[in-house]
C-alpha cells in the first residue's frame, strides 16, 4: 500500500507550494461542458429526462411516477434501519436543531440613529430550497439533517430534497428517515446536474425553487455556477477537505488516526496533517498505514491516494508561524488543532469553515452529531463564507421611518447631496414641491 506523503513546507518551490492548494473544483470549464445539454434536456423535457438520466448515471430504472417518495417508501424506511440508528439520527438531529434555534436572529429591530429617525431590519425566510444529499461514494443522512433542520428552523415553507437514487432504483432508507425527522417528506430521485436543473426550472413532479444548498461533486458544481442565474446556487461545497494541526505536543497517533478520517471520503479530497514537529511526522507517516489496515479496503485506498499525493500528506513546517500562515492561505473546510493548549493556537486562525479544538474533539462527532453544521464552503470559499446555518435560508431588509421632526432635519442635506450627484427628482422631492404637495407651498 502507498505510503505518506511528507511536504517539507521550508524547501517547496512557489508553484510547488501552489499546487498544495490546488482542490478538486479548481477548475469546472470540462465538466461545465459536458453538463450543458443535461441541463437543456431537462428544461425541455422534466421529468422524463430526469428518469433517463437515472438510468444512465445511477443504474437505477424506474418511471415518472416513482420520481417523489410516497408514504409507503417512508414506511419501508424505518422497517429497513436497526431501531437504534434511528434513536442516533434522532438524537444527532435535536442536538443540531438546538444549535441553529440558537442562531435565530430576532424577527425585527429598530433604533433611532438620530432625532426622529428610526431605522432597523427585519428577518424573513426564503420561500423555497432544494437541499441536495449525495450518494456517490455513499449514502450521507447526516448531510440530509445537517440541510433540512436550519431551513426549517428558519422558517423556509417549502423545503424539498434531491438525491440520486441507488442501483435498486430506491431512495437510501436512512436518507428518508433523515428528512422525515429533520421536518420534510418532499424527497425525490434526482442526482447530480439535473437535480440542479430540475430545482431551477422545476418540472411536473419536482417544484421550482430559489435556492439550492448542498455539497456535491463537481458536476453539481458545474451545474450550479451555469444555472446560477436561474437558481441561488447556495455555498461552494465541494469534495472533502481537512487539515489537522499538530503542535509538539500532541499525541500522534491522535494525529494520525484524525488525519485519515477525511480522507476516506474520495480520492478528490484534500486533507493535510500540519506540524512542526519533525519527530510527530515521521511517527504519523509510520502509523496511518497501520491503521488503513483497519478499514474497508475502498477507504483505505481513497485514503492511500489522497494522502500519497499533492492534494494530501504531512506538511513540516518550521516554525508555529509557517503552519497558520500555511492555514490561513489554504482556508480548510475542516481545522483540527490538536495540542495540550489548543486556545493557544485558534487566536492564529483566520480563515477556517470549522475549527474543533483537541484530542477529544475528532472531525467524526463534528460530522454527525455535535450541532454546528458540517456543510461547509470548501476550495478556499472559507475566506470570505461560513458554515451552512439559519442565515443561508433567510434574507433581511432594511427597515427606515422619519417623523416631521427627522425629515426636517435630513431634507436640506439630502437635497444638497442630489444635487451634487445632479439628480433632480432626488432633490425635488425633498425641496419646494414636496411642501406644495402638502400643501405648504
Amino acid at each position: 500500500m502507498s505510503q505518506v506523503a511528507i511536504h517539507n513546507l521550508s524547501v517547496l518551490t512557489p508553484p510547488q507550494r501552489v499546487e498544495l492548494m490546488r482542490r478538486a473544483e479548481d477548475d469546472l470549464a470540462p465538466f461545465i461542458q459536458k453538463i450543458s445539454p443535461i441541463i437543456e434536456a431537462v428544461r425541455q423535457e422534466g421529468d422524463d429526462a430526469l428518469v433517463r438520466f437515472a438510468k444512465q448515471f445511477d443504474g437505477a430504472e424506474f418511471d415518472v411516477t416513482s420520481l417523489a417518495a410516497s408514504d409507503e417508501d417512508f414506511d419501508r424506511a424505518y422497517q429497513a434501519l436497526d431501531p437504534e440508528f434511528v434513536d442516533v439520527l434522532r438524537y444527532s438531529a435535536d442536538n443540531i436543531r438546538r444549535f441553529h434555534q440558537q442562531q435565530m436572529p430576532q424577527t425585527q429591530w429598530m433604533m433611532e440613529i438620530c432625532d426622529g429617525v428610526h431605522v432597523g431590519e427585519r428577518f424573513t425566510p426564503i420561500d423555497s430550497v432544494a437541499c441536495y444529499s449525495p450518494r456517490g461514494k455513499g449514502s450521507f443522512p447526516s448531510v440530509t439533517l445537517m440541510s433540512i433542520i436550519p431551513a426549517v428552523v428558519a422558517g423556509v415553507r417549502d423545503v424539498i430534497v434531491l438525491t440520486p437514487p441507488g442501483p435498486d432504483g430506491k431512495i437510501d432508507p436512512a436518507t428518508l428517515v433523515a428528512a422525515d425527522i429533520s421536518g420534510t417528506r418532499k424527497v425525490f430521485k434526482a442526482g447530480g446536474a439535473q437535480a440542479v436543473a430540475a430545482a431551477a426550472f422545476g418540472t411536473h413532479t419536482i417544484p421550482k425553487c430559489v435556492k439550492i444548498e448542498g455539497p456535491g461533486s463537481p458536476w453539481l458544481a458545474a451545474a450550479k455556477v451555469l444555472l446560477a442565474n436561474r437558481i441561488d446556487p447556495g455555498m461552494p461545497a465541494g469534495p472533502s477537505e481537512s487539515i489537522v494541526f499538530a503542535d509538539h505536543t500532541a499525541n500522534p497517533d491522535i494525529a494520525a488516526l484524525d488525519t485519515i478520517i477525511e480522507s476516506e471520503h474520495g480520492d478528490d479530497s484534500s486533507v493535510f496533517l500540519v506540524t512542526t514537529s519533525q519527530k510527530l511526522a515521521n511517527h504519523a507517516a509510520e502509523k496511518i498505514p497501520e491503521y488503513w489496515q483497519e478499514m474497508s479496503q475502498k477507504r483505505a485506498d481513497y485514503s492511500a491516494a489522497v494522502l500519497n499525493s499533492t492534494s494530501g500528506g504531512i506538511v513540516l513546517c518550521q516554525t508555529n508561524q509557517q503552519a497558520y500562515d500555511f492555514i490561513n492561505d489554504y482556508a480548510p473546510e475542516h481545522l483540527q488543532i490538536l495540542s495540550k493548549s489548543p486556545h493557544d493556537h485558534v487566536d492564529h486562525i483566520r480563515n477556517a469553515a470549522e475549527i474543533l479544538l483537541g484530542e477529544d474533539t475528532p472531525g467524526s462527532i463534528a460530522n454527525y452529531m455535535m450541532g454546528p453544521n458540517c456543510v461547509l464552503p470548501t476550495s478556499g470559499a472559507a475566506k470570505t463564507r461560513s458554515p451552512l446555518g439559519v442565515m443561508n435560508f433567510m434574507k433581511s431588509c432594511s427597515i427606515g421611518e422619519l417623523t416631521r421632526c427627522g425629515y426636517q432635519d435630513m431634507a436640506p442635506r439630502t437635497a444638497i447631496f442630489a444635487k451634487y450627484e445632479g439628480f433632480d427628482a432626488h432633490a425635488n422631492a425633498v425641496g419646494q414641491l414636496r411642501k406644495k404637495a402638502f400643501g405648504n407651498g
